[in-house]
């Protein structure tokens, strides 16, 4: 059974557009668990953070619940899925006015052993 090597991370909600998440979702995509966050850790990227903290959660849940290796360990799947977009009233000349799109997006992580 290949499930039970692998195991799953999801963080709601993140206040950051898709298009940039799936910036870094696309860099860990593959990589072994320590570069990933290594990359993750020194990455320039704001949402760099929350992605690395839904990894080591995903680590430490193998680790624990599934007692897998932690050296072994590699992202599998990494990919982003859009939620909502809160719309804001900006004022502008003349008395008209603009919407600003405030995007949020899902991510979902998965770490799986090696063979």
């Amino acid at each position: 059974m290949e499930n039970q090597n692998l195991v799953k991370a999801h963080l709601r909600k993140i206040r950051v557009s898709p298009r940039k998440l799936n910036l870094l979702a696309q860099a860990i995509r593959g990589k072994k668990v320590e570069h990933a966050l290594k990359f993750l850790r020194f990455s320039r990227k704001r949402v760099a953070l929350d992605v690395y903290k839904t990894l080591r959660s995903a680590v430490a849940s193998a680790e624990n619940n599934y007692g897998l290796d932690v050296d072994n360990l590699f992202v599998k799947e990494a990919y982003v899925g859009k939620s909502i977009v809160l719309k804001r009233f900006h004022a502008r000349g003349r008395g008209r006015g603009n919407t600003i799109h405030k995007p949020f997006s899902h991510l979902s992580l998965s770490v799986a052993q090696e063979q």
